[in-house]
């Protein structure tokens, strides 16, 4: 909206100008969602309690969990919408990819939410049927990575994957010299559609079971987050993006303002979330903003790099598959619990220590892929 005014009125008025610049437009989303979220908290718990939208424990989890049984929950309803307005405040709403990564948001979001109803209806910890949930998914991320092929035949955008660790040596035009990119390998229609489907589906899911402990989720996200809110801005401007040897997706340059609004919105729901918990984010919360970071790594081609940005949620969710296959296959546990948090839950450790260690492995990994970069 706010992009419209600089639009309508910057021949006047010159301060307006300051709206032109993504950087100006991303730090005030993010404090547009910050200010929303903590204020917007106290309410968002209070009807949560009053029409008792609490948490249900599952039994045969740590002891220790019973406890929070009866905790609000459902309170990612208030991280999307602490997203989406400032996005539309902020955000050029001329641009498609805005609106893109906002539809799979919400798809997610409504996903997660009817998830949560279930529960709540229920009286119980099961939702949803995980076939039913992955098939739902399963829907939004094909929908997405159709609309990213025929975006493609409108020269919008490239289905081809760039690799972060290598490049290759190209001959110019000026001089015969030779020229450094980044190694790209093309998609054809189908495989491009599978790869999509499992990067985003994935992503949701294992950002959902991290979302165990107290405030655990949410922080690393606000790190995942503020990494993929600088390799969108570089992937969107030409001169970082040539130099680093990115591909340049001008478009791109507006999801920056959407990464802001995701990390604003966190922190400001982790005031609330912060152990010990007066609020839990609830599936509507997880695989919404699951679901946004792989649609954001999709566009920006930074997919082969997403294991990096979110280490933790990848680790998460390779600790329940090998947990899973090992029991079929060998009867045998490899972790006293799956996800890998509850196995250190199970050690003895605090669960205070465990989020604080799990954010310092999250940070270490966010920059790791920050550091790829130069390494190019």
């Amino acid at each position: 909206m706010f992009y419209f005014v600089y639009l309508a009125g910057h021949t006047r008025l010159h301060i307006l100008n300051l709206f032109r610049y993504v950087t100006f437009r991303t730090a005030y989303a993010s404090l547009t969602a910050l200010f929303l979220s903590m204020v917007l908290g106290p309410w968002v718990i209070g009807k949560l309690k009053q029409f008792q939208i609490g948490q249900f424990i599952r039994e045969e989890g740590p002891k220790a969990h019973q406890a929070k049984a009866g905790t609000p929950t459902m309170g990612g309803v208030l991280i999307n919408v602490c997203v989406i307005i400032p996005t539309l405040l902020w955000a050029d709403l001329r641009n498609p990819f805005v609106w893109l990564v906002l539809a799979v948001m919400t798809a997610f979001g409504a996903i997660g939410f009817w998830d949560d109803y279930q529960k709540v209806r229920r009286r119980h910890n099961l939702g949803l049927t995980a076939r039913n949930k992955l098939v739902l998914q399963s829907l939004v991320a094909f929908v997405f990575g159709m609309i990213l092929v025929y975006m493609t035949a409108r020269g919008i955008y490239s289905t081809t994957l760039s690799f972060p660790f290598f490049k290759q040596i190209q001959p110019t035009f000026i001089l015969a010299s030779l020229e450094r990119t980044s190694w790209t390998f093309p998609l054809a229609f189908a495989p491009f559609l599978i790869f999509v489907l499992l990067v985003v589906v994935g992503s949701s899911n294992a950002v959902n079971l991290t979302d165990g402990l107290d405030g655990l989720a949410i922080g690393c996200i606000i790190i995942a987050a503020s990494a993929l809110t600088v390799l969108t801005y570089i992937a969107g401007n030409a001169v970082l993006s040539r130099y680093l040897e990115l591909e340049h997706l001008p478009d791109a340059a507006e999801i920056t303002v959407i990464c802001g609004a995701m990390v604003g919105s966190s922190l400001g729901f982790l005031w609330y979330n912060a152990y010990p918990a007066e609020i839990f984010m609830g599936d509507v919360g997880s695989l919404a903003l699951g679901g946004a970071i792989a649609a954001i790594a999709v566009i920006i081609k930074q997919e082969l790099l997403l294991p990096f940005i979110g280490g933790i949620f990848v680790i998460e969710a390779l600790s329940v598959i090998l947990q899973v296959t090992s029991f079929k296959l060998r009867r045998k546990r490899i972790f006293k619990m799956a996800p890998l948090h509850h196995h250190f839950e199970l050690l003895g450790w605090k669960e205070s220590k465990i989020i604080a260690r799990f954010w310092i492995a999250a940070l270490v990994f966010a920059l790791f892929a920050l550091t790829t970069l130069k390494l190019r």
